[in-house]
């Protein structure tokens, strides 16, 4: 994208500008980003949550339901992928949105100030989002029911590791070639997470490794 593209984006009000359609996701979450460089509370949409997906990455990213996601919700904070939540979580996460999107919400005057540029979706958008986050998100498991429950190390760090921010997958979510990227990424994202609440390691606390975790994923993978 060149330079002139980029100021036109920064200057976009984001009120159905023909602009907004001529650009692609990852476009739009290059824009979003930029712009909170020059935005008041542009820290704090920054570290909403890690900047570790991008529209390509996303399911289907051509479908509707993937461009909508891009379109409003790259606005507030980075790409949040459809298997952060598990189906049944999606639909009170969105209905929580959507009115922040509308200057509503705990902040007061800095939260109309923080979305006075923001597009907002309509009904029929707001069902296609809700609808494609559920239809991509984390398949909820009964732990319990998996290979080696309560019997193997292994067993209790992928649970408790990847409980901490969402339900635990099925390891055959994904293949066995698939897994050790997935992973890489968790890892990523939680120490992201770390870094921006300042926290460090507490030796009190259990100490996951990696490659047990992916182990344990490999052998029960997808075939």
């Amino acid at each position: 994208m060149n330079q002139a593209v980029l100021v036109g984006l920064l200057l976009w009000a984001g009120t159905g500008s023909t602009l907004a359609q001529a650009i692609d996701g990852d476009d739009r979450i290059k824009a979003a980003r930029a712009r909170w460089e020059y935005n008041t509370h542009g820290q704090m949409l920054r570290r909403i949550l890690p900047p570790t997906t991008d529209a390509a990455q996303l399911p289907e990213p051509a479908s509707r339901g993937a461009q909508l996601t891009v379109q409003y919700c790259v606005q507030c904070h980075n790409l949040a992928p459809p298997a952060m939540h598990h189906a049944a979580k999606w639909p009170a996460i969105v209905n929580r949105m959507v009115p922040r999107m509308h200057g509503k919400g705990n902040m007061g005057a800095i939260m109309k100030d923080l979305m006075m540029d923001v597009e907002t979706p309509g009904p029929a958008e707001i069902a296609a989002i809700t609808a494609y986050l559920q239809k991509h998100a984390q398949r909820r498991v009964n732990t319990a029911t998996l290979p080696e429950a309560n019997k193997s190390r292994a067993w209790v760090s992928f649970v408790q590791a990847c409980s901490q921010c969402h339900v635990a997958p099925d390891p055959q979510r994904h293949s066995r070639d698939e897994w050790p990227q997935v992973v890489a990424r968790m890892e990523r994202n939680m120490e992201w997470m770390n870094r921006v609440v300042g926290s460090k390691t507490d030796p009190r606390e259990p100490q996951y490794r990696s490659d047990e975790i992916v182990a344990y994923l490999q052998r029960y993978a997808k075939r």
